[in-house]
């Protein structure tokens, strides 16, 4: 059967479900949903073997786990037959108007056209949830706040923190999405691990901010419940009688102190209500301070100062996740148990990958503080460019993992694997400084690499691309892609400018990285490459003889490995693999379970300990996915072991020295050798920042790509550009890190 066809009835199909999904979501908080189809479903699907819970698999988890998998085998399909941008010129403008950037300075950061429309849609998402809700609470009567020994006002209290809670719940499903890196739900709407960082925090922030009101208005309903009124008269009696009489006796004391505990045991025993068959109270206070122990280590000051402690406190996700299944029960956990569940399996494989140790070949030290790690790679090993790879050196610390660009081109170096690190911060300068001392070999794990699933920056006429220190790192990819691409006669590469701009003549040194260390002076002949760099610290050139590039070759051990997919080159058939496998396997260890164990204690009654069933659940998914997972990795490797076993035996090249760069003929000219193509494409200026405006209204083409990474306020100025409206040919993406 045709491929094309297939892939076109599952992206139908896809199509489908999704606009299922979301009109679930639509009607979920209606009274249609609740009074008609959930106990409409209930009734055909409740069962001796799945229990009560049945339902919400049948409604919420079953179809994004079964989207999750169609959209693996419709990535597995295309991979053979990768269809870059460039080939469909008919849909090259059908979105640009959309992916302008419409916000470039606000509180979002940069946000274009559609993440804003679908911002706004999801928000409105949540109003309506939340006002469909509230249109309830003229139906509480004090006939039915008598029956539960309460005023009608704090009844309605506690409804509204019950249905803030649902709300917040609505954000929780879609949390955990944009941080399963490996996941297919990401490729599917063209979206790539770092640049869908942003989103995780939007909905992590009003995750947090929904579920804080939820957990205070139920601590006043607790408050005012536990007879506070009564409490607080009595104080003020005491404290006011005592003061007109001008002193305060050892009894009033004891009085106050007396009232102030009675009034703290009350609130306590409110609080510390962990129900056995119901709402656990302690569950959920306990995953709200887990909850708002990481969001607090999230904000920018604290971030950016202390990355250690915004790492650590990150993993209290564990505890937010394990006590809020604890607190709302299994049956209402599968409402966002899908993205989690393809959160752990995507965490479960990269565990697996960070266990091996890979082989580190060579590395080089630039003169500017730079970095360029070496590694072996198997062939089945493929990856676009600005793809990103995780990097753990266990010397440095063993629980880091930091993000850095893949520089190099897997298909111009089917053997290696290239990333470029510069020293800025505590992690990087230690690693600098150890390279910099004589070191025979160095452990280091990796995780990834992680990118797009086409070349989409092809299908422009021109690219821009403007870099501001190491952010040069992901163009250098870019180019070297297309060097390949130019010695292919059928292939067009688009005219490309680089437009550097560098703080000192050191960091100069970075631009000869744009060339793999087996490049000759014609690899560049056939590319239409123009770069202008800029040293913006500097009227003139200097050198500085005492640092040259250094060039470090190591001696790995035998049981280090080269890298390799860690499910093979056929990755998204086997992860299609994973998640229906597990899946199935789950439902056959919960059916057993129900069955034998749940179902003659509680004959869906609702009688059996909630938290033991949530346990039972939690442990069946983490089975069923660490032993699927588990197999298809063991599997995977044995067949690629042979091909390992060849790299391991290439030896490490020494990497080519970085040539001397010095200008002449005032700023104009850069001369290198022996990489003389380089040379005549790059103009270099000293003691100014380059024109972006005049440089980037100058591209004529019909399409021009402007691609951009470095600091914020570089991005944020060439987003303002490109969204003046003045050049409707110009078309921005910022490729930068999100966090």
């Amino acid at each position: 059967m045709d491929s094309r066809f297939v892939r076109a009835t599952i992206r139908h199909l896809v199509t489908v479900i999704f606009l299922g999904i979301c009109m679930m979501w639509i009607m979920a908080p209606t009274n249609t949903y609740l009074q008609k189809w959930r106990p409409s479903i209930s009734k055909k699907v409740v069962s001796t073997y799945f229990g009560t819970q049945a339902p919400s698999m049948l409604i919420w988890t079953f179809p994004v786990l079964f989207v999750a998998s169609l959209g693996s085998l419709y990535l597995h399909l295309g991979k053979n037959s990768n269809q870059d941008a460039s080939k469909s010129n008919e849909k090259k403008h059908r979105r640009a108007l959309w992916r302008k950037p419409v916000l470039v300075k606000g509180p979002l950061g940069i946000v274009s056209g559609i993440e804003l429309a679908l911002s706004i849609m999801f928000i409105a998402l949540l109003v309506w949830s939340l006002v469909t809700y509230l249109r309830r609470l003229h139906t509480i009567t004090p006939k039915e706040a008598a029956k539960e020994g309460v005023k009608v006002w704090e009844m309605k209290l506690c409804y509204v923190a019950v249905w803030i809670g649902l709300t917040g719940n609505v954000c929780l499903a879609f949390l955990f999405y944009p941080v399963a890196r490996g996941s297919s739900v990401l490729p599917l709407l063209g979206l790539t691990s770092e640049g869908s960082i942003k989103y995780h925090i939007w909905l992590g922030h009003m995750t947090m901010v929904l579920f804080t009101i939820h957990g205070i208005c139920y601590i006043i309903y607790w408050a005012v419940t536990g007879n506070i009124s009564e409490v607080i008269n009595v104080l003020y009696y005491i404290i006011t009688r005592q003061n007109l009489k001008g002193n305060i006796s050892l009894l009033s004391f004891f009085f106050i102190f007396f009232w102030s505990s009675f009034f703290s045991l009350v609130l306590t025993l409110h609080m510390l209500k962990w129900s056995h068959s119901h709402i656990s109270n302690v569950a959920g206070e306990i995953a709200l301070l887990g909850g708002l122990g990481l969001w607090a280590a999230t904000f920018p000051q604290i971030r950016r100062k202390t990355f250690e402690l915004f790492f650590y406190a990150h993993h209290l996700y564990i505890i937010f996740v394990f006590f809020f299944i604890l607190h709302v029960g299994i049956d209402y956990t599968f409402i966002m148990l899908p993205g989690f569940y393809l959160f752990i399996v995507d965490r479960y494989l990269r565990f697996l990958q960070s266990r091996t140790s890979v082989r580190l070949l060579s590395a080089r030290l630039l003169p500017c503080n730079v970095v360029e790690l070496n590694f072996a790679k198997t062939h089945g090993l493929t990856y676009n460019p600005t793809s990103i790879m995780f990097v753990n050196v266990p010397s440095i610390s063993k629980l880091q993992w930091h993000p850095f660009t893949v520089s190099s081109n897997s298909n111009m170096e089917p053997d290696k694997l290239s990333v470029i690190i510069k020293s800025e911060g505590s992690w990087s300068t230690k690693l600098h400084q150890m390279l910099s001392s004589p070191i025979e070999r160095l452990d280091v794990s990796i995780e990834g690499p992680y990118g797009p699933q086409s070349n989409h920056f092809l299908r422009h006429d021109t690219i821009v691309m403007v870099s501001g220190g190491s952010g040069i790192t992901p163009f250098i990819s870019i180019i070297r892609e297309l060097i390949f691409r130019s010695k292919i006669s059928q292939c067009k590469t688009p005219d490309m400018i680089l437009i550097a701009v560098f703080k000192s003549s050191l960091d100069l040194t970075m631009l000869d990285l744009l060339l793999p260390m087996t490049g000759s002076p014609s690899d560049l002949s056939n590319l239409k490459l123009h770069i202008e760099a800029y040293v913006t610290k500097e009227k003139e050139p200097t050198t500085d003889n005492s640092k040259r590039v250094r060039s470090i070759l190591f001696k790995p051990l035998p049981t280090d490995k080269p890298m390799a997919p860690i499910l093979g080159p056929n990755s998204w058939f086997w992860l299609a693999a994973i998640i229906s496998s597990s899946f199935i396997m789950f439902l056959i260890l919960i059916g057993i379970i129900t069955r034998f164990y749940i179902y003659p204690r509680d004959h869906n009654k609702y009688e059996f300990s909630a938290s033991t069933k949530a346990v039972l659940n939690v442990l069946a998914i983490c089975v069923s996915i660490a032993a699927t997972a588990s197999a298809a990795v063991f599997w995977n490797k044995k067949q690629y072991s042979r091909e390992a076993t060849q790299v391991q035996n290439i030896e490490g090249q020494a990497p080519l020295g970085s040539p001397n760069l010095r200008a002449y003929n005032g700023d104009r000219e850069l001369e290198s050798l022996p990489h003389q193509s380089l040379a005549q494409a790059t103009k270099v200026h000293y003691g100014g920042r380059p024109d972006l405006k005049r440089m980037l209204f100058e591209r004529k083409g019909e399409s021009v790509g402007v691609l951009v990474c470095g600091p914020k306020k570089l991005r944020h100025d060439v987003a303002a550009i490109c969204s003046s409206g003045l050049a409707d040919n110009l078309h921005f993406e910022s490729i930068s890190f999100s966090w």
